[in-house]
């Protein structure tokens, strides 16, 4: 056996080749960086050599929403599964659950979708809701003609409130405009107090009117006759009366004025004692007076029938004098 076969140990001989380096077989590689010469082995199990990573590289990073960063690398080997052990060496079957990808991210799940989904159903529901309740069955069943009416009377109501509104508003506007609207107010309270003077018989007056004197005939003048005059003026627009007698006397005629009969053919009204001829002074429109006592059948006439005489006398300006004691009301009060 040569010394080449006795240096294998084998009995075969050493293949050719160049010789390892580091000196003779048996010796380690005097280099620092050599490798094991384990490793080399054919017969040692090889691990997969990953890519080393250059420093100088910097790892994969993802920027989210709110700013963050998250490394991929550091992720995608967190999302791996691990097997866990079951304690006798060998797997459970299980794998661990990865991590969440990245802070800020989300996922819809089933129940989420099914939630979002009875909320706007919900919302479509009371929306449909109010507008039925809000709609007027009445209106909707009405013809067109009459709806057209409806509008128009509306419109005529909202017009004549419009004006109202207006008239108030003006109103309101002379009241408070200091003084003027003091001393509008103080004529207005005047005028409605010298008018109801007037008619109460507290105030004289004066105006174109007639005067409208009775002589007895046959017959006297009765209270019938001359309450039959005072009325039929009233009914044509007379505003102030009085009566006078032969003797002078005076009475004012008011709506509470009562006539009666007297001893040889006078007249008592309101108490006092008139004698013939009796002379009625009315303020008033002549034409229209004149006109209502000269009817067919009427005052003129029923005194001419018994035999007496009436005659009348148009005045510029008539004058009424005669005043009534103002009346003391003990029953009668305003209505507030």
């Amino acid at each position: 056996m040569s010394d080449e076969q006795s240096d294998t140990g084998t009995g075969w001989p050493q293949p050719g080749g160049p010789a390892r380096p580091g000196g003779p077989a048996g010796e380690p590689d005097p280099r620092p960086d050599a490798p094991d010469p384990d490793e080399l082995s054919p017969l040692a199990p090889q691990e997969p050599v990953r890519p080393q990573e250059r420093p100088d590289e910097e790892p994969a990073v993802e920027r989210v929403d709110d700013g963050a960063t998250v490394d991929l690398s550091a992720v995608s080997r967190s999302e791996e599964p691990v097997a866990a052990s079951d304690g006798l060496g060998e797997p459970a079957g299980e794998s661990v659950a990865a991590p969440p990808v990245a802070a800020g991210r989300f996922r819809w799940s089933t129940a989420g979708v099914m939630i979002v989904a009875l909320l706007v159903l919900l919302g479509f529901t009371l929306v449909v809701q109010l507008k039925t309740t809000s709609t007027d069955p009445t209106l909707g069943a009405t013809r067109q003609e009459d709806l057209v009416r409806i509008l128009s009377d509306l419109d005529a109501r909202e017009s004549r409130l419009q004006q109202d509104i207006r008239a108030l508003e003006d109103s309101q506007r002379q009241l408070r405009s200091g003084e003027q609207g003091r001393q509008a107010a103080l004529d207005e309270a005047t005028r409605r107090a010298n008018e109801l003077g007037i008619l109460a018989g507290t105030l004289p007056a004066v105006g174109p009117g007639l005067t409208v004197q009775f002589d007895a005939g046959v017959k006297p003048i009765t209270a019938t006759r001359v309450l039959d005059a005072v009325q039929e003026l009233r009914g044509a627009g007379a505003e102030a009366m009085q009566i006078a007698g032969g003797d002078r006397a005076t009475v004012r005629i008011i709506a509470s004025t009562y006539f009666l009969d007297g001893d040889n053919g006078s007249l008592v009204v309101e108490g006092r004692r008139l004698t013939g001829p009796y002379t009625i002074t009315v303020i008033g429109d002549p034409a229209t007076m004149r006109t209502a006592l000269n009817i067919p059948g009427g005052v003129v006439a029923s005194v001419r029938g018994v035999g007496g005489n009436v005659t009348f006398g148009e005045r510029e300006v008539a004058e009424v004098s005669a005043l009534h004691a103002p009346i003391k009301l003990e029953h009668a009060r305003p209505v507030s």
